[in-house]
C-alpha cells in the first residue's frame, strides 16, 4: 500500500500537468502553488468549534419530523405491499410456465 506521501506527490503531479502545460524547452515541470499548513487544534477547542457549528444548523420542527416520519412509515407500507403483489403474481406466472404445484 503507498503511503501518504507518495500519493501527495502523485496528486501534485496531476494536478501540475492539468493546470499548465510545461514551459518549452525546459524539462522541469512547474510546481504547484504550496497550501498553508491548517492549524492544529486541541480537543477541548475542537469540541467548542462542534458546538459552535451545531448551533448553525436549521433544526426540523417537531411537527416537520412527525411529519416526515409519518410519510416514511406510509412509503414503507405502499412498498411491501407492492412487492408483495409483485412477487405473488410472477410465482403465479411461473407456475403457469414450468407447470410445477398443481
Amino acid at each position: 500500500m503507498a503511503s501518504n506521501e507518495a500519493t501527495k506527490k502523485m496528486d501534485l503531479g496531476r494536478n501540475a500537468s492539468r493546470s499548465t502545460p510545461p514551459a518549452r524547452g525546459g524539462g522541469s515541470t512547474p510546481t504547484p502553488p504550496a497550501r498553508p499548513a491548517q492549524k492544529r487544534v486541541g480537543p477541548f477547542e475542537f469540541l467548542q468549534q462542534v458546538r459552535d457549528e451545531g448551533r448553525k444548523v436549521t433544526w426540523p420542527t417537531r411537527k416537520e419530523t412527525l411529519v416526515t416520519t409519518l410519510m416514511v412509515f406510509v412509503m414503507v407500507v405502499v412498498a411491501s405491499v407492492f412487492f408483495t403483489v409483485v412477487d405473488q403474481v410472477l410465482r403465479y406466472a411461473v407456475t403457469l410456465v414450468l407447470g410445477i404445484g398443481a
